[in-house]
């Protein structure tokens, strides 16, 4: 996606609809470049609005490699585990606990220990227990998973300021939903509007032109 350059059609309010019987699902979320933050932030803007804590779990190599989450005012649980086999275990440790909001684990690269087999369980873990849950997968290729949904998401340019066209804007992202169960595949423009406590995204094009009447929803999401 080098190069990708975003056209904004009519905004489209987006939340991550559940499975058809109203449970919650297993999500993995990929970057297209390892050193590339959009697949954390992304994960991060869905669950902002949450208001039981989540627990974080991190294997060495991405805490190495990618650092630190910022997650102001959220609460949250962190947990950094050396290895993914401990990471996987953890997370599905965190799937039977009522009290969180969400399970979320960073694994680096395609770990023997993530197989189809652990995939499936962690995504019938979290269907049972009601709790969603994300892998985020640092400079990994999207192997054989379970997952009802993949993303896969780079960071684009912030928008201006409206009050100071050369300060940075709200993060934007390229977000590429390659495989779903329930929904149709595609691409978006996705943004967190802070105000709202919600994720927006907006299809995506690669043409680089912008329409006028998204100019300004567009703007005021960022402000």
């Amino acid at each position: 996606m080098t190069g990708f350059r975003p056209r904004f059609s009519a905004r489209q309010p987006f939340a991550p609809a559940p499975l058809p019987d109203g449970r919650a699902r297993l999500a993995e979320a990929f970057s297209t470049h390892p050193s590339d933050g959009a697949s954390t932030g992304f994960v991060l803007a869905h669950l902002r609005a949450a208001k039981q804590p989540f627990l974080w779990i991190t294997d060495r190599l991405s805490l190495i490699e990618t650092g630190e989450p910022y997650c102001l005012a959220i609460p949250f649980i962190r947990a950094r585990l050396a290895k993914p086999a401990d990471v996987l275990t953890a997370a599905e440790e965190g799937l039977r606990c009522g009290a969180l909001s969400a399970v979320v684990a960073e694994l680096w690269g395609n770990p023997k220990a993530l197989d189809f087999t652990a995939s499936k369980r962690l995504a019938m873990r979290a269907e049972t227990s009601g709790i969603p849950c994300w892998l985020i997968r640092h400079g990994a290729s999207a192997d054989l998973s379970a997952a009802r949904e993949r993303w896969r998401l780079q960071s684009l340019p912030s928008p201006p300021l409206p009050d100071d066209a050369k300060a940075p804007g709200g993060p934007l992202w390229h977000a590429e939903l390659f495989r779903s169960r329930e929904r149709r595949p595609g691409h978006w423009v996705a943004s967190y509007d802070r105000a709202a406590h919600r994720l927006d995204l907006v299809p995506a094009f690669s043409d680089g032109t912008l329409d006028a009447a998204a100019q300004t929803p567009a703007r005021r999401a960022a402000s």
